[in-house]
């Protein structure tokens, strides 16, 4: 007989699918219901799954649980990490904060800003390059408007400087240490910012999911 497959928040457990061997049969409405609870845990009661954003939930929630049927049909590679980019304030990093908890038992990402790698490097210089190039999986965020790095003097493009370390501890592990980012700007943006040579690597580092250009801002 299937069990149910089931997290528990609280006090309280909920159900994602079932068991079915053992293999964990998933069910998207369910897990909505779920985020949606966990959403208002994290963020706040005025936390909302929005009807439009569904399409893009849906490619984060199948990436997620490993849906290769799912992946394939709509050109996810479940090797690489997912690059998240839409308008500013759609909703992208408090996505990448929450999806994750529907697999607790996948290696965990730590959501970092941008920013605050640039301000390391200006702080510790390269070794702030090495530490986010170590074995642990990141999601950078708001990728593309971080400042430009100086440490005594030398200007330096931090996250360019990440990403192709990133890329390299990709090839070292067989792809199984990922890497996460997200992002307001363009593929093309990203390209004039970081040049060429960064954008083939973020090609191979990354599965571009986007929002709508006409995403509304949720913060406002």
């Amino acid at each position: 007989m299937d069990n149910l497959y089931k997290i528990n928040e609280g006090d309280v457990e909920y159900s994602l699918g079932r068991i079915d061997g053992k293999h964990v049969i998933y069910d998207f409405d369910l897990i909505l219901s779920y985020l949606d609870v966990k959403g208002k845990s994290l963020f706040g009661n005025h936390f909302k799954i929005y009807d439009k954003d569904i399409p893009v939930i849906r490619k984060l929630c199948h990436y997620f649980i490993k849906d290769k049927d799912f992946c394939e049909r709509n050109d996810i590679d479940p090797d690489k990490g997912i690059l998240l980019s839409g308008p500013v304030g759609c909703g992208k990093t408090s996505l990448m904060k929450l999806v994750r908890h529907i697999v607790p038992t996948q290696r965990p990402y730590e959501v970092i800003p941008c920013r605050n790698v640039t301000f390391s490097y200006n702080h510790l210089g390269f070794k702030t390059i090495e530490d986010y190039g170590n074995t642990k999986s990141f999601c950078f965020d708001d990728l593309g408007i971080e400042p430009a790095g100086r440490f005594y003097g030398r200007d330096l493009n931090v996250m360019a400087e990440v990403l192709l370390s990133r890329y390299e501890l990709f090839l070292e592990t067989n792809a199984k240490v990922k890497t996460h980012a997200t992002s307001n700007l363009s593929a093309d943006e990203l390209e004039v910012l970081y040049g060429n040579r960064v954008r083939s690597r973020m090609r191979e580092l990354f599965n571009l999911i986007a929002f709508d250009k006409g995403a509304a801002d949720k913060r406002k």
